[in-house]
């Protein structure tokens, strides 16, 4: 075994919309301290997650196995192979390093074994040290409370009922009456600092997740950062110092979306009105400005964890990573939210962040605009870091992009698959197929009556114009279809009667 292997620090955030970004040249957010990562290492400009919603994209994040195999195709259902994985942070453990998890892991079974230390913002998850029991103790709870509860429109929960709706979050958004000290963000970069800090020359080599819960709803942003955009009417831009900027796709008709997200456009959820929105955009405009307010938090407490990471003289035999489980669509086709129960085709979703960054070996800046997918990360960290797995009873899925990472070579891969049980979506260079799964799905039969979907990136980057059934498209669409109906043999669905849920899930 080698004894000076890297240290891994991986920055994880939920619901981070890769565009989102300073880096990709977003009107109004800016995000310098994650531009800085990308411009010191590789940053992967078609990163796709396998599933747009938590628990699968995580589970197959820190297992290298697609949802399907593990039986996880969304929050709700938990397969028996989740049992018999070898997790991300178990295989760092069996090689000798200390793992640690600070802030939301989501995850279940085996899928989250192997952490020496940990401490989430949720108590079942970390019910001796967590974020809940700590904001408790200094005094804050109801303040929590009420940023918490906008998740679900109302207030505080312990409130009198006849006041629970009031005052109203629709949209999920609310101010937040923390202090800025005292957000959960906050919280995660301390505890990932005082780590840092507590490593001494010597020290085995270590695993550190670090996760944030944010930019997931609820959408309680800090007033110093929100107050950063200026919400009273659509302009150019922050960066123009005009309004913010209206997404290209807002005011779509609500006719072209899928069947669920066109009930939600009518007001068939309680919190996402979509139909209020469509009405008075001003609710439009508070929830995409909350949203990009606690992405710059993100960003600054990233920054202050990579400033930490240089003091205490660790940076340059560390592989930094930042990536997150899926997007949300932040105004697009005039949804808010990730919506995952009603597709799984969109690009706002599927595609994530995802930098590398290891000085003097990872050369950059550079951008990589193969398809790379989540599921990828793990065999790649096996790679760069050597790590001995023997007896694994299920193998790494995902390929290893080191050779990308070190010899900027091609990632290789011609096709990336993301899905959940109501939609497959095969995504190419250029052209995206998304296939509705069987009838017996959760989203029923108007889903595939609705029809399936394809969108050809290059000349309708937006992904408005449906074009199944096209005759100009029938070769590509002959292809995709192929290709996924092969995919899907090779990676078989496990019977549902299979499943298992975990107590308390």
């Amino acid at each position: 075994m080698k004894t000076n292997r890297p240290n891994v620090l991986l920055l994880f955030s939920d619901q981070h919309q890769a565009g989102v970004s300073g880096f990709e040249n977003h009107p109004d957010v800016l995000t310098p301290n994650l531009d800085q990562l990308a411009a010191e290492g590789v940053r992967f400009s078609r990163a796709y997650c396998q599933d747009g919603v938590c628990v699968p994209s995580r589970a197959s994040f820190f297992t290298g196995l697609y949802p399907r195999t593990l039986g996880c195709m969304d929050n709700n259902y938990f397969g028996t192979v989740m049992k018999e994985v070898v997790s991300l942070p178990a295989a760092f453990q069996g090689n000798g390093y200390r793992t640690a998890a600070f802030g939301k892991r989501h995850l279940f079974f085996d899928c989250d074994a192997g952490w020496d230390i940990e401490a989430s913002h949720l108590v079942k998850e970390s019910p001796g040290d967590n974020y809940v029991r700590w904001i408790q103790d200094q005094g804050y709870g109801d303040a929590f409370d009420q940023d918490w509860a906008a998740e679900f429109g109302r207030g505080a929960e312990g409130t009198p009922s006849h006041e629970r709706e009031i005052p109203f979050a629709l949209m999920s958004v609310r101010e937040s009456k923390l202090p800025e000290d005292m957000t959960m963000e906050a919280w995660t970069k301390r505890r990932t600092i005082d780590f840092l800090r507590s490593r001494q020359p010597g020290d085995q080599p270590f695993f550190c997740f670090s996760s944030f819960y944010r930019p997931h709803q609820p959408y309680t942003p800090q007033p110093g950062y929100f107050r950063r955009f200026d919400r009273s009417r659509w302009g150019t831009g922050r960066r123009a110092g005009k309004g913010i900027a209206m997404p290209a796709t807002l005011r779509q008709p609500a006719g072209e979306l899928p069947p669920m997200l066109q009930e939600q456009h009518r007001g068939m959820n309680r919190v996402w009105r979509f139909d209020l929105a469509r009405q008075d955009e001003q609710l439009y405009r508070d929830a995409i400005a909350a949203y990009y307010a606690l992405v710059e938090e993100i960003d600054d407490h990233v920054g202050a964890i990579l400033h930490a990471l240089d003091e205490t003289g660790q940076r340059d035999n560390t592989i930094v990573i930042y990536a997150s489980d899926h997007g949300d669509f932040v105004g697009a086709h005039g949804m808010i939210e990730k919506c995952s129960s009603g597709h799984n085709v969109y690009e706002e979703t599927l595609r994530v962040p995802l930098i590398f960054r290891w000085p003097d070996v990872v050369k950059g800046p550079r951008t990589c605009a193969g398809l790379a997918e989540l599921v990828d990360v793990f065999p790649t960290l096996r790679e760069l870091c050597d790590l001995q797995m023997p007896g694994l009873r299920h193998p790494l899925q995902g390929r290893s992009l080191a050779g990308t990472l070190c010899r900027n070579e091609p990632v290789g891969r011609t096709h990336c698959v993301s899905e959940n049980y109501g939609q497959s979506s095969v995504i190419a260079e250029r052209y995206k197929l998304g296939v509705w799964q069987k009838p017996e799905s959760d989203l029923g039969p108007d889903s595939r009556a609705f029809g399936d979907m394809l969108f050809d990136r290059l000349n309708d980057p937006h992904e408005i114009h449906n074009l199944v059934g096209q005759s100009a498209c029938k070769e590509i669409e002959t292809e995709l279809r192929g290709y996924l109906e092969t995919w899907h043999a090779s990676h078989p669905l496990p019977a549902r009667l299979e499943f298992t849920r975990p107590k308390g899930a």
